[in-house]
């Protein structure tokens, strides 16, 4: 339906309806006190962008008076600016801020505008009311770009001699104006939420730079992962320059793809921890590249999850092998050892002593094997810790004094703790035989007995090879080892048994000067009753 029709239309209805020309329009609906300020309020952006836009308009247009309202989709004036003189005459005909325009007050040309979305104008006579024959009426719509909505409606009244025939046209562009004003300032309002979302984020690091690569913003946990980790990358440097991220932004910005997933390690003052870069650009209409956004991500403790789960696999495996090593060499070596404890009571075999021990050995492995293949059954009771040390080191001694091996114990402390006595015995023993193991030639092996935070601590240190921190990195994993015929079970079978016991096992070595091994069993405290 075009403008002229709708205006038709609100004439016809003037003349059945008996309207009288000459009377002054009335204008019965209004909005007052909260409610107009409530409509003002929902509608404030787009008058703000409407006041600036017409103060500019009028300004291009001074010496010429004329009067600029604003109203909204139902007809409702919010915002009134211009000419004194015609705003003095057009509040003693009821037009101000709230008052609505509907049919009842006679044709006009912001009513078919908000109906039919279109430019509208009327000069003179073309007002049904006589009090307007002297003015003419210029009305533009102010539209939501996406979707079509009415915004608001911009009506220019001023007197008939100051028309001009491209007035329409004018106000038309000054309408596109504000539309466009009114897009920038949604879309900015968006970037800077969304902006404001990503850099205060605290579960990644965010770095922007501009098309050269010159740091542009990054948010505080950014800051904070590259302080940590002594990487200078201050605002206003160029990435490119900084080793660890520049060779990522570089591809990014020389190639324009994006550079995802790619994992990297920086040293911090604790430790070497894992990160995940992102480094995406980001274009302006879709052809010019205008940012470049590298997002740094922590994956230290999934890496650390990701290795137990290998070692978890492992160690899985490790137990289904045991079973088949438990039935396939524990049968025929107790049948070995049998025949040859019967041969030997009849005539005395050469190397019986030698042939025993490296069956007991033998047999001991095994065992270290079937810990991993099936739950043992552990028999928790009180035991002084220095009872059992004692009972270890009868044996150990021999061995060690073979090997050039003086073994030292100093206890300081003893106390009672609550554990599975063969086990101790193990982890003892397994603790004792990697430190002969580091002494080929020789050396000292000094044992210290003590209390520390509620724990019976064992210490074991030795003056052997040592090892580095590669080697302390992986120690305890399943089946790794630094020995040529080891199995890399023996000091992670320790871990387990120590962790059933709720204790800790603390190591601390370094090249050319030795191992400290620190075993913490949690004590009985004195004078509790312990059920067993």
């Amino acid at each position: 339906m075009t403008p002229e029709i709708v205006i038709q239309r609100m004439f016809d209805r003037q003349l059945r309806g008996g309207s009288d020309p000459s009377r002054v329009p009335e204008f019965s609906e209004r909005l007052q006190g909260e409610e107009l300020t409530a409509k003002i309020a929902e509608y404030q952006e787009v008058i703000d962008v409407v006041a600036e836009f017409i103060h500019k308009f009028l300004a291009s247009v001074a010496g010429h008076p004329m009067m600029v309202a604003m109203q909204d989709e139902n007809g409702y004036t919010l915002r009134v600016m211009g000419d004194p003189t015609i705003l003095s005459m057009l509040r003693t005909l009821g037009v101000g801020e709230g008052c609505r325009f509907t049919e009842d007050n006679g044709p006009s040309t912001a009513l078919a505008c908000a109906e039919t979305r279109r430019p509208v104008e009327m000069k003179g006579k073309e007002h049904f009311h006589e009090v307007l024959h002297a003015m003419a009426c210029y009305s533009v719509p102010v539209l939501e770009e996406e979707d079509g909505r009415l915004l608001a409606v911009l009506t220019v009244m001023t007197s008939l001699e100051e028309s001009h025939r491209h007035m329409l046209a004018m106000l038309s562009t000054v309408a596109d104006s504000i539309e466009r004003e009114l897009r920038l300032r949604r879309q900015n309002m968006q970037l800077r939420i969304l902006n404001q979302v990503l850099l205060d984020t605290q579960y990644y690091g965010l770095l922007i730079t501009d098309p050269e690569g010159r740091i542009v913003d990054r948010n505080s946990h950014m800051a904070a992962l590259l302080d940590e980790a002594g990487v200078k990358a201050p605002l206003g440097a160029s990435v490119l320059e900084v080793p660890e991220l520049g060779g990522y932004f570089s591809d990014v910005i020389r190639s324009g793809e994006s550079c995802v997933g790619k994992e990297m390690t920086l040293q911090t003052p604790e430790e070497a921890r894992a990160y995940m870069l992102d480094v995406v650009p980001i274009y302006e209409g879709g052809c010019r590249l205008d940012r470049v956004v590298g997002s740094l991500r922590d994956i230290t403790e999934l890496k650390k999850t990701e290795e137990v789960l290998r070692n978890t696999e492992k160690l899985v495996f490790a137990g289904q092998l045991a079973v088949g090593i438990a039935h396939e060499v524990r049968n025929p070596l107790t049948t070995v050892k049998g025949l040859l404890q019967y041969g030997n009571r009849a005539e005395k075999q050469p190397h019986y002593d030698l042939i025993m021990s490296e069956l007991e050995r033998m047999n001991l492995i095994v065992s270290e094997f079937m810990i991993l293949g099936k739950p043992q059954a552990v028999m928790f009771k009180e035991e002084e810790c220095d009872l059992i040390l004692s009972e270890i080191l009868r044996i150990f001694d021999i061995q060690a004094s073979m090997n050039g091996i003086a073994v030292s114990l100093e206890a300081a402390e003893s106390a009672s703790i609550l554990c599975d006595r063969n086990q101790i015995k193990q982890v003892f023993l397994n603790i004792l035989r990697n430190a002969m193991d580091a002494l080929p030639f020789g050396g000292q092996i000094a044992i210290g007995l003590d209390v520390a935070e509620g724990y019976q601590r064992i210490r074991f240190a030795d003056n052997g090879y040592g090892m580095g921190e590669d080697v302390l990195r992986d120690i305890g994993k399943p089946f790794h080892t630094t020995k040529p015929e080891g199995n890399g079970l023996g000091l992670m079978i320790v871990r387990k048994i120590i962790a059933a016991h709720e204790g800790r096992l603390e190591i601390r070595s370094k090249v050319g000067e030795g191992t400290v091994v620190d075993v913490y069993v949690p004590i009985i405290p004195r004078g509790q009753i312990v059920r067993q």
